[in-house]
């Protein structure tokens, strides 16, 4: 006997095939705990697009182009931790997806990705808009499968629900990382009522999706005996932790225990979460640019969590020091691009139990000196800094933004000043990157998506990399929340300034700083976003202390791409006199 309708889920469409195929595939992804879908414009991916827009429990947004819609999905996905879908049609729009879903499993970033398709007897003919799409993103994602045409039948309804199911799964465990569905379609792709779905009205029951909730196993703890010497450090680099005050509590848990100081990355929680215990070093990369101090620091023994900072001086350091490594990390990828001596344990900081007993040592209060000394140097030098100084803009925002606001920060030279310039504190300050592949690329589409129905965010940004991702400006009428952009600039690469090859001009500054001269006031006014130019640091404090809680804007700060690189490494450096 037919179950009654009444107890159906709502939200399935009997109006045709495809509607019912793509509303149950909608309603498992809900069950399953996804909230958000990002959409670009297409007729093949018409039933899908439908499906995922009428579901009241999915936030779909459309997006124009494929590579910003794939780096905004991507920024939500940082934020939530949660899969976020990602929907186009057939052709090459898929092809544009490619660099996101390239970050997403270099860092870990959950990415449902559903490309629609031609049926197979549409393929290899010569058929519009139609490409291989098999295995288009190769190794980059950590499930494939192309979905059966859709079919009105029970038995075919139910493998398209556990597919489905292992696709939202994949995507979480045992790491985040991108999955991919291609979706074959036949006619007709919009919801035309065609009778060929309501022979199954009345039989697909609620009991249909129960126990699809995702399923987590608990994680187990892993006993490390560290090597027995005095002279340990704790390196804690780029993490993007779901609870980034529990994560910096567990790093101070393991200082503690071990009595080893904690060198911190600025894109780490741990930096910014300074009073949970422990000696936390912020400005490691200019106290080691001093030989001897370098050397008198020398470890016999390091603790990597996450992976290494960015800084090329401490690489250097650590490889020439030749000490013990050990390296943790929830992947069993290889995270040491140092190659060390170094013993990779596969889990969560949570779950790394010290089997030792704290050893007595000068070592930690050494760094401590070292690092007191540095900061001071440093922020006595910014503080006296009233021209617009590329690195004041990092150390500033370090300063006066609101506690906990959600910072998305730039690849090349934003982040290195980050890195830099960022002092430790507690102002939990929440970090977010694309430092998986640390491109360019997506910049501002990523930025947005962390934004988008989050607290005041702010992206700091060079020009080139604002450049190369300006069609996200397009997403301004769909932000839902708030994004201030800290604009450098400096009218071309800033960080080739810092590399061997700038000596060398020509070629240096037309192929490889590139220098560009676009009026940013106006291209802000081409897609309605508010620009501000930034006449002293006095009027940039000002704009930042307090964050509009909607809206996009531009705060652009004009600075000397040449002068400030020199001054930079001056100030690394500790070179006397005025910088």
């Amino acid at each position: 006997m037919p179950v009654p309708a009444a107890a159906e889920s709502p939200f399935l469409d009997f109006r045709n095939t495809n509607s019912l195929w793509c509303s149950v595939l909608v309603e498992t992804l809900v069950r399953c705990g996804v909230r958000a879908a990002v959409t670009c414009p297409g007729a093949r991916s018409t039933p899908l697009t439908t499906a995922l827009a009428r579901h009241p429990a999915i936030e779909a947004i459309p997006v124009l182009d494929e590579r910003s819609a794939a780096f905004f999905a991507l920024g939500r996905a940082k934020r939530s931790g949660c899969p976020v879908v990602l929907v186009c049609t057939s052709g090459t729009a898929a092809a544009n997806f490619l660099p996101a879903i390239v970050e997403a499993h270099e860092s870990g970033v959950p990415l449902l990705v559903i490309t629609a398709d031609r049926p197979p007897e549409q393929r290899a003919c010569s058929s519009g808009q139609t490409i291989d799409q098999q295995k288009l993103f190769g190794g980059f994602v950590a499930f494939h499968h192309e979905l059966a045409v859709p079919e009105a039948r029970l038995e075919l309804l139910g493998y398209l629900r556990q597919t489905v199911a292992h696709a939202c799964a994949r995507a979480v465990q045992p790491h985040g990382a991108p999955v991919h569905l291609d979706a074959p379609f036949r006619d007709p792709l919009a919801p035309v009522a065609d009778g060929t779905a309501e022979p199954l009205r009345g039989v697909l029951d609620a009991t249909f999706f129960a126990h699809l909730s995702p399923d987590r196993p608990a994680a187990a703890s892993v006993t490390w005996t560290p090597p027995a010497t005095a002279r340990g450090l704790i390196v804690a680099g780029p993490a993007s932790p779901a609870d980034p005050a529990e994560y910096a509590r567990e790093v101070g848990r393991l200082a503690r225990t071990l009595g080893w100081p904690v060198l911190a990355d600025a894109l780490s929680p741990v930096r910014h979460h300074a009073a949970e215990g422990g000696t936390i070093v912020a400005h490691y990369d200019a106290l080691l640019r001093d030989p001897q101090r370098a050397e008198a620091l020398r470890p016999e023994a390091v603790l990597c969590l996450e992976g290494w900072p960015t800084s090329k001086v401490l690489r250097g350091w650590l490889e020439r020091s030749r000490a013990e490594a050990t390296l943790v990390a929830a992947t069993t990828a290889n995270r040491d691009g140092l190659h060390l001596r170094t013993r990779q344990i596969a889990a969560g900081v949570a779950e790394v139990v010290i089997a030792a007993v704290r050893p007595e040592s000068d070592y930690a209060a050494a760094w401590a000196r070292a690092e007191a000394a540095t900061a001071a140097r440093i922020e006595a030098a910014l503080e006296a800094e009233t021209e617009l100084f590329e690195p004041k803009a990092a150390w500033l925002l370090a300063r006066h933004l609101p506690a906990e606001t959600p910072v998305f920060v730039a690849s090349s030279m934003p982040v290195r000043d980050v890195e830099y310039f960022w002092p430790q504190n507690a102002r939990q300050t929440r970090f977010h990157f694309n430092r998986g592949a640390n491109g360019i690329d997506g910049t501002l589409s990523t930025a947005l998506g962390v934004a988008q129905g989050g607290a005041p965010a702010v992206l700091l940004t060079g020009d080139l990399s604002l450049l190369h991702d300006t069609n996200g400006f397009l997403l301004r009428p769909k932000l839902r929340g708030s994004l201030t952009i800290v604009l450098i600039d400096n009218r071309g690469g800033g960080i080739f300034e810092h590399l061997p090859m700038a000596k060398f001009d020509p070629p240096f500054e037309e192929f490889f700083a590139t220098p560009q001269e676009v009026d940013f006031a106006q291209l802000c006014a081409a897609y309605g976003v508010e620009h501000v130019a930034v006449r002293d640091w006095a009027q940039f404090v000002a704009l930042v202390t307090e964050l509009p809680t909607s809206g996009l804007r531009v705060l652009e700060i004009r600075t000397e791409r040449k002068r400030d690189a020199a001054r930079r490494k001056a100030l690394l450096d500790g070179a006397p006199g005025r910088v």
